[in-house]
C-alpha cells in the first residue's frame, strides 16, 4: 500500500501532523538532522491547511450568495392586506 500524500490529507488530519511535529520538536526528540525535514513538512502542512481554509470560504461564500439570491427571487410582493367588509 503506498503512502498517503500531502495533498491526499483532510485538514483535521494535516492539523493533528502539525501538532505531532510541534510536539516532537519543543520536547527535543528531533536532531539537527531531521529539523529541516520537519520545518519542511510543517510548511507544507501549513500551506496545504492555508488552501483548504479558502477553499471552503469560498464554497460557503457561493451557497450564501446563492441562498440570499434564492430568497430575494421568492420573496412574495407585499400585497396590503384586504379590508374586511363588515359582516352587516
Amino acid at each position: 500500500m503506498e503512502p498517503q500524500g500531502k495533498t491526499d490529507l483532510s485538514y483535521s488530519q494535516a492539523v493533528a501532523r502539525l501538532d505531532e511535529i510541534l510536539e516532537r520538536i519543543e520536547r527535543g526528540e528531533v536532531d539537527i538532522d531531521q529539523l529541516s525535514s520537519l520545518v519542511e513538512e510543517a510548511a507544507e502542512l501549513v500551506s496545504l491547511c492555508k488552501a483548504k481554509l479558502t477553499q471552503a470560504e469560498m464554497q460557503v461564500r457561493r451557497i450564501t450568495e446563492r441562498l440570499e439570491q434564492e430568497a430575494e427571487e421568492g420573496e412574495p410582493e407585499e400585497v396590503p392586506p384586504a379590508e374586511e367588509e363588515p359582516p352587516f
